[in-house]
């Protein structure tokens, strides 16, 4: 009998975070984002999510034959209100004064396309904000950490300070849901620390 052959795995993204994360759980990957205009037809946050996570990963996979693509989506919403990536300074620092001393929702989906098929799941975390000064919300926007990220700021970052609390995954509020991420690399035959 051959020896097992690990599949090629192929992350849809360009973001540093997500790469950081992947590496962490032993896996051998190569990057390649996906060009596609990220918009979708859904209405809640989580499928939203869900589907930006399969267009990307759809995207990718068709230049990828035979790979392992993963791919993920993050959203999050302030009630009713989607929170995007901030186009300004002055958009971010609204973003972050109206997080202030409430509570949000991220929702990050995960897809994975490979030879056997295609999942897509999405992984919910409730985040609070700390009551913030304006000072605070000036100084945080001014830095340009929440520019590149959705709901304008970063949990791994400066953006630690701003949070009282969450509940659920914190990895799932970076944008890549380990539990998930494991859970869908493994159902289709990645290995994750060297198991499968």
């Amino acid at each position: 009998m051959p020896p097992h052959t690990a599949p090629e795995v192929v992350l849809a993204s360009g973001s540093p975070r997500r790469r950081e994360l992947l590496t962490s759980l032993g896996v051998t990957f190569r990057v390649q984002a996906a060009d596609l205009d990220e918009r979708s037809d859904q209405i809640h946050p989580a499928e939203v999510a869900r589907d930006l996570a399969r267009q990307k990963a759809r995207a990718v996979a068709q230049a990828s034959p035979g790979a392992v693509v993963i791919a993920s989506d993050t959203v999050v919403a302030l009630g009713d209100v989607q929170l995007a990536k901030p186009a300004s300074t002055e958009e971010n620092a609204a973003f972050i004064a109206q997080l202030s001393a409430r509570a949000h929702h991220v929702y990050s989906g995960v897809a994975v396309i490979s030879p056997q098929g295609e999942d897509a799941e999405v992984s919910e975390t409730r985040v609070v904000f700390r009551a913030l000064t304006p000072g605070e919300v000036q100084y945080y926007a001014r830095s340009g950490e929440g520019l590149d990220k959705a709901g304008g700021y970063g949990i791994q970052g400066l953006g630690a300070a701003l949070i009282e609390r969450i509940e659920g995954e914190y990895s799932g509020v970076v944008g890549f849901p380990l539990s998930l991420v494991i859970k869908l690399l493994r159902k289709h035959g990645v290995a994750i620390w060297g198991e499968v």
